[in-house]
């Protein structure tokens, strides 16, 4: 038990999901995981822990942005032992070649503040996912026909951004999607040694204005939960 995360001794699998939302937590374990049960509800933030296909896996929610997810990211690694971190969320497009429903694995990670800006103070450190996981997602969504792009993204620190110059840059050089957790949790990752992938889903494209009705998120949100689980135990 830890101050966030209620679980006690064992409650935690090796392998975990961290979806942004605890209610996306709940209805990714009810719907992929057999036997699931709630092994955290502090704050809200959802976690359940069941099986997939016979293998131990947690699904934690993380809470919106970085510094929320950093909480839950160093207590499931330092306290829990967890070595597989997969985030699958929600983002944002920058390339038109980019569709609502297609889904971004995210190769790096840029950003321009996170919560280990400090440690690094001017370096600019290149946050990157675990090959092994990139490389077995790729596998498991061209199995699946899932309509997929591997690129760089960017986890921003404001949901409000009001930085057009900014976006444009971004897309200029080629990012692929905006979303607001996997820089940190790829730099918790590499600084404990854990694997990390981020898995995500476009909900929304910043230049078509094109988005996903909140009723079809779900739906559409399967495949994203099912590569991450593959991908994990390649």
């Amino acid at each position: 038990m830890t101050i966030h995360i209620g679980a006690r001794p064992g409650d935690i699998a090796e392998t975990v999901l961290m979806p942004g939302d605890p209610y996306r937590a709940r209805w990714a374990a009810e719907t992929f995981l057999t036997e699931p049960r709630l092994v955290n509800e502090v704050r809200g933030m959802l976690g359940y822990t069941g099986t997939w296909k016979g293998h131990p896996v947690t699904i934690q929610g993380s809470g919106m942005g970085m510094p929320s997810l950093s909480i839950y990211a160093n207590e499931l690694i330092r306290d829990f032992g967890v070595q597989t971190l997969i985030r699958i969320g929600s983002c944002g497009a920058m390339q038109e070649k980019v569709k609502v429903r297609d889904v971004i694995l995210a190769m790096t990670a840029s950003t321009i503040s996170t919560p280990s800006r400090g440690i690094f103070r001017e370096l600019q450190f290149a946050p990157c996912a675990d090959w092994s996981l990139l490389r077995a997602a790729v596998t498991a969504a061209e199995a699946k026909g899932t309509a997929l792009h591997v690129g760089g993204i960017y986890s921003s620190d404001t949901f409000y951004d009001e930085r057009p110059d900014l976006n444009e840059q971004m897309t200029r050089h080629g990012i692929l999607g905006v979303e607001m957790e996997a820089a940190e949790l790829y730099t918790l990752a590499a600084r404990h040694g854990r694997r990390a992938l981020a898995v995500l889903t476009v909900s929304d494209h910043l230049l078509t204005g094109d988005a996903l009705p909140s009723d079809q998120r779900e739906r559409s949100f399967g495949d994203m939960v099912e590569i991450a689980l593959e991908a994990a135990f390649a």
